[in-house]
């Protein structure tokens, strides 16, 4: 049997390790468990230390065998040292790990994990014995091994929680030594924050929460780490990121500044003690004794107070009761001792606000992680923004508001981490303060923050956390039973009560006499908002709550409601809210809400014509215009909105009716069943069966759906050549509209026009047909941004109601996305975005213009263009596919700068993952160079090339197509980037189609030289062709002597070879023979062809080069190769002389 060296190698390391590993086992760890040696035997006790030495000298054969396996017991080499004070060994396996070559761990991972686990398991059993031999193990931090790096900074961790916490103990120079080890520790974890590997950038982050948690850092390098933590949370890798905010929520938790970090409470704090600071110092400035060796902050008494105050604190958040009163908001500051003490405090101080500002700082940065795509992003942001405002940071309150809409996600670890933050934020156990929380949140959110707060208040009220204790303290709140609330409280506590309607509908039927006393009383005037809130209460009552109301009250609340739409009891801009909320008050609870409107509006009209001063709406006096102005301002909102709320109404009573004929329908299917007469349900079914055959059930059918049809055109165009009440004024607001001279007076008589306009368009077809043009050349040439922005989001809804009617008008709702109005732009955005995503409108040959928005310069806007082209590519086969060659040929033909094209065609190609359809890519955009001529557009399609995921067949057919582009690898830039996807064709080929790939390269470069050159001839040659034509205009015809003479003279003079006979034939023949050599000649670096022909025949052949300033002795002479020997250049000028005759 024959044995290999290498294989006995393998084998003897194998077995020397194991039997390394247990004999160390079993001569350190388990010397109890052998059986009582025999009183003649070996007393081998004493001579254990002289083996360990031995085993540890021996280590040197093989340090692999040790480390092959993660079986290594820790166990041995500590208690080695600590049963026996013999470190021997560990310090022998430390040493010799330091010096392996930093190389070997890159190839063997798993031994580089082992000895990495090695060694952070012996520096937190051992950690003075490795301490005094870390510089053996720090070279290793500059090794490509990231697993060993990691190690070391975990082993760095250790050594500061342990063998360095008593770093103050000692005396004289060992304190000294101990000292500046320790800083230059924290100076390596802090460098290896910028490794290149972001698994070591994680793990130092790691050990400084760890740190934090032991108090290992001390206030002087405190705000160091804080910045740099704040600096990693845009790191580009998300686990770095998700360390530093662990990072940060450990630095809040174990601060050693106190429970309350406002910036104002501790500047007024610091400006206080540094005044009293300045009464104590002596009048000659001495050097501070409060820095230790190190220049670190001592922190003294400060440190002991805020250590206590520190292990006070809790996880969960604090009260911000009014009790809660800081320890910087004391009026008179506390005596804290001597001079050094006090500037020891001030130190703090300083060091306190320095933290609370870059805390502060990160705000802006975390609300753009709350929009991140990785759900761990969202998770620890939300944690943070949490602790936050537990230590009350500046910012934190609005960033948390910031995060109501993520209850939307459909990440459902996302939408509890919101919920849990909800529920620990605002949740109290005391209903009061839940309550109070909960109607201050109502008040100062924006109209998508409500939303998000009803979705969540309505899972907090399904899952029973809402009490009903709570619900009890919103009533008194709204009420006012609670001393001290204003009408904006009570306005929240019903908009709350609102949300939990929504859910819990019995809710508002207790209160309803209350909800119309305060809504529509005395307070609605202190705050208008609140009798809009009223209205919107009243729309969510449950049906036993609306028949109550109408049964008791149903006088007194209409007359409100109308007296709110047509009176002027409140402000503008309050009055159209309230208005819409009243209106639709009206169609949810009146039970004939049509006989009610047409009385509004008739008011309405009567109240415009009526003017109580007198005056005509064409007076010079600029008041009662106005006054007229908004008044008809209002009269159309009123006629448009419940036009809209008749149409709402209509489509209710038709889903009504089938709801109920489909219950009927259901009701005599579960009779006939039910009957035991087979015969009677025999002949039932059959007389089912022949009114399906006639259609009787389609016929009924047909006949409801007609019947909604009339109702709603009925509402404005009606169905007799008599106009209805809205008809009537459809028609004066399509006049109205038109006079483009009176409504740019009036912007915002335009605005309430056009929108009543739009409303009356999305009711009726033939009225919205009759108007598109106007609504188009509005959208595009008023100058009023609000009315563009209002027309642009009606022509979304035109765009569901009547898409036939809108789909010759694409192009002109895309071209809203080139408005210089930003506002005008996103919606745009927004209504292409929801047409084109719930298929409502085709993604035509315009998609362009939504590319353009990638690179919008508001940062809102390219967002939203980035999201809809994200979930435009999830949609079936990914229509980005399709559209990228179309795009690409537009983006390429606009007026775009070059770094603006690459950025959205990344973005774009990076959103196709499927292989075949970037193998079909690549032969799309081969085949796109055949149809171009423009440079600038061969640049953009190699671009595009040089972006795509090339697989193995994708480069075969990028070579395969050679002959399509073969014509553009003259330019640079298109060379350049064939070669960055030659280089990446590179990493992931095999070897066999890496020779092809090498090959081709090679004939890639070949021919882009010949290209080169070709190109170099021909501009040459062009060159010559206009100084040729320019020399003939400026010596006019060369027809005479003095010409031949005067070019000879000439060409003397320059030093040039020209060819006078560029307009003739290229050949001479003088007499009529044909056979001919051909000569070169170069003058210059160029060349020029001389051809002989027999017997004294001469050809010249476009002597056309130049040696300008050069003497015409200096130039070299022609060697015509045949019997009769040189030609001289007298014969050649002759020669010319005579061509030109």
């Amino acid at each position: 049997m024959r044995f290999s060296l290498s294989g006995i190698t393998k084998l003897f390391n194998e077995e020397y390790g194991s039997l390394v590993k247990f004999k160390i086992f079993y001569m350190v760890v388990a010397p109890s468990t052998r059986k009582k040696q025999a009183v003649n035997s070996w007393n081998w006790e004493p001579q254990r230390a002289r083996i360990l030495n031995l085993i540890a000298n021996s280590l040197e054969i093989n340090l692999e065998s040790l480390f092959g396996s993660p079986n290594l017991d820790e166990d041995a080499v500590a208690g080695a040292e600590k049963k026996y004070a013999d470190g021997s060994l560990a310090t022998s396996l430390v040493r010799e790990i330091g010096r392996t070559n930093p190389k070997d761990y890159v190839k063997d991972t798993v031994g580089a994990e082992n000895v990495g686990r090695f060694l952070v398991e012996l520096a937190e059993r051992l950690p003075k014995l490795i301490s005094t031999n870390i510089g053996i193990l720090v070279p290793h931090f500059g090794g490509e091994s990231y697993k060993i790096r990691n190690a070391l900074v975990g082993v760095l961790g250790k050594l500061i929680a342990k063998a360095f916490k008593d770093v103050e103990c000692g005396e004289g120079s060992s304190k000294s030594i101990r000292l500046r080890t320790k800083q230059a520790m924290l100076e390596i974890l802090l460098e290896r924050c910028r490794d290149v590997s972001a698994y070591t950038r994680s793990r130092v982050l790691q050990v400084w929460a760890e740190l934090c948690e032991e108090y290992a850092v001390s206030i002087g390098l405190w705000n160091e780490v804080a910045e740099v933590a704040a600096g990693r949370l845009e790191d580009k890798s998300a686990m770095v990121r998700k360390s530093a905010l662990n990072l940060l929520i450990m630095m809040l938790q174990h601060n050693p500044f106190g429970p309350q970090l406002r910036v104002a409470s501790f500047e007024a704090t610091l400006d206080q003690y540094r005044k009293k600071l300045k009464e104590l110092e002596p009048s000659e400035d001495s050097d501070s004794e409060n820095l230790n060796g190190n220049g670190e902050v001592e922190d003294l008494n400060f440190e002991t107070v805020v250590k206590e105050r520190q292990e006070s604190l809790t996880d969960t958040c604090l009260s911000q009761g009014e009790d809660a009163i800081p320890l910087q908001k004391s009026s008179s500051v506390p005596d804290v001792g001597n001079l050094e003490q006090t500037r020891a405090l001030v130190a703090s101080l300083e060091a306190g606000l320095r933290f609370s500002k870059c805390i502060g700082a990160t705000m802006p940065t975390l609300v753009q992680l709350m929009a991140s795509s990785s759900a761990t992003d969202v998770e620890n942001t939300i944690l943070l923004l949490m602790r936050c405002k537990q230590f009350q940071i500046d910012g934190s309150e609005e960033c948390l508001r910031k995060m109501l809409p993520l209850a939307f996600s459909q990440d459902k670890s996302i939408y509890e981490a919101v919920e849990n933050a909800f529920h620990t934020i605002y949740i109290r156990k005391n209903p009061m303060e839940t309550a109070n929380n909960l109607l201050s949140l109502a008040t100062d959110s924006n109209i998508g923050d409500l939303a998000a707060l009803e979705f969540i208040v309505g899972a907090l009220v399904s899952k029973g956390d809402i009490s009903s204790s709570t619900i009890s303290a919103l009533w008194d709140f709204f009420c006012f039973n609670v001393s001290g609330t204003t009408a904006e409280q009570s306005r929240g506590a019903l908009s709350v009560l609102c949300m939990v309607a929504k859910t819990s509908t019995g809710v508002l039927g207790s209160h309803l006499q209350d909800i119309i006393d305060i809504g529509f009383g005395r307070w609605s005037k202190v705050d208008p908002l609140l009798a809009r809130t009223a209205c919107l209460a009243i729309h969510r009552l449950s049906e036993d709550d609306k028949k109550k109301l109408l049964a008791n009250n149903s006088v007194r609340i209409f007359g409100i409601l109308e007296s709110l739409i047509t009176g002027f009891w409140l402000p503008a801009n309050i009055w159209y809210a309230a208005a819409d909320q009243a209106i639709t008050a009206i169609y949810a609870i009146h039970p004939t809400p049509e006989t009610i409107a047409a009385d509004i509006i008739k008011k309405s009209l009567s109240f415009l014509n009526n003017d109580d001063d007198g005056n005509d709406f064409d007076s010079s006096d600029s008041r009662p215009i106005t006054t007229q102005v908004a008044k008809l301002s209002r009269c159309l909102f009123v006629i448009s909105h419940i036009a809209m709320n008749q149409l709402v109404y209509i489509e209710s009573c038709a889903r009504k009716i089938q709801k109920q004929k489909l219950k009927k329908e259901k009701k005599d299917i579960e009779n006939q069943s039910a009957e035991s007469n087979g015969t009677a349900s025999a002949g039932t079914q059959k007389d089912n069966d022949i009114n399906a055959e006639l259609g009787f059930a389609a016929s009924e059918d047909a006949a409801l759906d007609a019947l909604f049809e009339k109702a709603e055109k009925e509402i404005v165009s009606g169905g007799s050549n008599e106009k209805n009440l809205v008809g009537i004024c459809a028609t004066f607001l399509s006049k109205l509209c038109r006079n483009f001279g009176l409504l740019q007076k009036y912007p915002e008589l335009q605005a309430s026009a056009m929108l009543a306009l739009c409303r009356l368009m999305i009711i009726d077809a033939d009225f919205c047909e009759a108007n598109l043009q106007l609504l188009f050349t509005v959208v595009e040439n008023a100058h009023s941004e609000i009315v563009r922005s209002n027309c642009t989001i009606a022509l979304g809804d035109l765009a569901v109601r009547f898409p036939n009617l809108l789909e010759p008008w694409t192009e002109n709702m895309y071209a809203r996305l080139k408005d210089p109005c930003v506002s005008v732009r996103k919606n745009a955005v927004l209504v292409l975005s929801h047409l084109i995503l719930n298929d409502m409108m085709k993604v035509k040959g315009y998609i362009n213009e939504m590319a353009v928005r990638l690179e919008d310069e508001d940062e809102r806007i390219s967002n939203l263009a980035k999201l809809f082209f994200v979930e435009l590519s999830k949609k079936g086969n990914n229509p980005i596919y399709n559209l990228l060659p179309d795009i690409l040929g537009k983006l390429s033909k606009q007026n775009l700068s070059k770094d603006s094209f690459c950025n959205i065609m990344q973005f774009l190609i990076a959103s196709i993952k499927k292989d075949r359809q970037m193998e079909a890519l690549v032969e799309k955009l081969c085949n796109r160079f055949s149809g171009v001529t423009d440079v600038r557009q061969w640049e953009y399609i190699s671009y595009c090339l040089s972006q795509l995921s090339f697989t193995e067949k994708g480069m075969k057919k990028l070579i395969e197509l050679f002959k399509t582009y073969e014509h553009v690898l003259s330019e640079d830039s298109v060379m350049d980037h064939f070669r960055n996807i030659l280089n990446k064709g590179k990493k992931f080929a095999k070897l066999e189609l890496k020779s092809c790939i090498e090959e081709f390269e090679d004939k890639l470069n070949k021919f882009h030289m010949e290209k080169k050159e070709q190109e170099v001839t021909a501009r040459n040659a062009q060159i010559h062709q206009q100084k040729l034509s320019s020399r003939e205009c400026s010596n006019g015809a060369p027809n005479s002597e003095d010409h031949s003479e005067s070019a000879t003279a000439s060409d003397e003079t320059d030093g040039e070879v020209i060819d006078a006979r560029t307009e003739e034939p290229n050949t001479l023949s003088m007499n009529g023979k044909s056979k001919s050599k051909l000569v070169s000649e170069a003058y210059s670096g160029a060349s020029s062809e001389l051809t002989e022909l027999d017997q004294g025949d001469i050809e010249v052949q476009s002597p056309t080069v130049k040696t300008r300033g050069a003497q015409r002795s200096k130039a070299k002479k022609s060697n015509v190769k045949d019997g009769n020997g040189d030609i001289s250049v007298t014969k050649r000028r002759a020669l010319r002389s005579r061509s030109m005759t």
